[in-house]
């Protein structure tokens, strides 16, 4: 029948990228959990392997001059062009979120000297409320919070420096106006940095063409780079010369071989890097890079429209009537690539569900999110995870 998973999976133009993902253990039934971290390429260990067993081991300290030195600037510019809609020379990776984090908001910061205030939410992701609490002490800043990223526009003003937001919400997954934020930031004369760990590799994104000031985001969920791969940072072209970011490391400085007295950094975006690299780890995001690029973003994001919609039919037809409150938009206009669902028992229930093979994460106060990764998630495999949930409960 037309809407069953099996006709879903045969039908699916991506359906042929489940097979270039290494397989999962024989006790898992479906792994929806790739929001969280995606499922590792074949091509990320084929990667890491020739990296160890030819560069490294061959090559030893000559990689460097073979390449290494320019890899976070050299992939972050094929990053832009396939997945973030930004032009060469503009993304760098190297450093986890969290400190790339902290280093675009202090340089934004430091733009805006006039200014002391922080507009943020209070659902935005712990590391975002968290580090932006922390500058804002060590600045003598203020932070604006506000219950919900509708309400921004409400509190911007003439004492608004930055504006930092999640693009897309870490537990609903609803989709925040990235284009009418960053215009109205502007308008009120502050900047603009966008976390897009749970849009990257999952959602169309235009950095350029909306103006975006900064950007930040992982690439081990959607991108399938890896546990604990190198995120990336994103620095508008026309901001580099000023943005001056606070860990001066020698990987920063212009003609970093000199090894010369006194910082001068450089004056683009590899002026954001602070220590060597973690070139084992790029290997990996390289992989999952390339497997979104060839894939198309595009058709990454008609998949996911079309998985998290199914999710919500099966919510709708086997788990309201058990109880279960839908977390996540039903609009996919304004959902990402994951469905969260609600039920007072979660967090018992969430421990079940993995014993018996559905891999998902629990996420306080009640929710259980769905990663649904288009490239690794199969429908017949999403029936199976609800299926299993539902008997859990039942």
């Amino acid at each position: 029948m037309p809407h069953t998973a099996e006709h879903r999976d045969t039908t699916d133009p991506l359906r042929d990228y489940r097979d270039r993902f290494l397989p999962a253990g024989d006790d898992v039934i479906a792994y929806l959990d790739g929001n969280s971290l995606g499922r590792p390429p074949k091509a990320a260990l084929e990667k890491i392997q020739y990296l160890v067993g030819q560069q490294w081991a061959g090559r030893l300290i000559r990689g460097w001059a073979e390449g290494w030195v320019d890899l976070p600037t050299r992939l972050g510019d094929r990053l832009g062009e396939a997945v973030l809609g930004a032009a060469p020379g503009q993304v760098v990776l190297g450093e986890s979120t969290s400190v790339w984090l902290y280093k675009v908001l202090r340089a934004a910061m430091a733009m805006r000297p006039d200014r002391r205030e922080i507009v943020t939410d209070r659902r935005n992701f712990p590391t975002d409320r968290y580090l932006v609490e922390g500058i804002a002490a060590e600045l003598g800043g203020e932070v604006r919070w506000v219950d919900d990223v509708s309400e921004v526009p409400g509190v911007l003003g003439p004492r608004t420096a930055v504006v930092t937001l999640s693009h897309v919400d870490y537990w609903s997954a609803r989709i925040a106006d990235l284009p009418g934020i960053t215009r109205q930031a502007h308008e009120a004369g502050a900047l603009v940095v966008w976390d897009l760990c749970h849009s990257a590799g999952v959602l169309p994104l235009s950095l350029d063409a909306h103006g975006v000031d900064f950007a930040v985001g992982c690439t081990y969920k959607f991108l399938c780079g890896g546990p604990g791969a190198p995120a990336f940072a994103y620095v508008r072209r026309d901001h580099q010369g000023a943005a001056r970011q606070p860990i001066w490391g020698w990987f920063g400085r212009r003609d970093l071989f000199e090894m010369a007295q006194g910082y001068e950094g450089q004056p683009d975006v590899r002026g954001m890097l602070s220590g060597t690299p973690p070139v084992v780890g790029l290997a990996g995001v390289e992989a999952g890079v390339e497997l979104v690029a060839e894939a198309g973003i595009g058709r990454i994001r008609e998949k996911a429209i079309a998985l998290t919609g199914y999710a919500v039919q099966l919510f709708d037809d086997w788990l309201a009537p058990l109880g279960f409150e839908l977390g996540s938009p039903r609009d996919a206009a304004v959902r990402g690539g994951h469905v969260t669902i609600r039920h007072p028992g979660a967090r018992e229930l969430a421990p079940k569900l993995i014993e018996a093979g559905v891999l998902i994460d629990f996420r306080a106060p009640d929710g259980i999110r769905l990663g649904l990764s288009p490239l690794s998630t199969g429908f017949a495999e999403l029936r199976d995870a609800m299926d299993v949930l539902r008997r859990t409960l039942s």
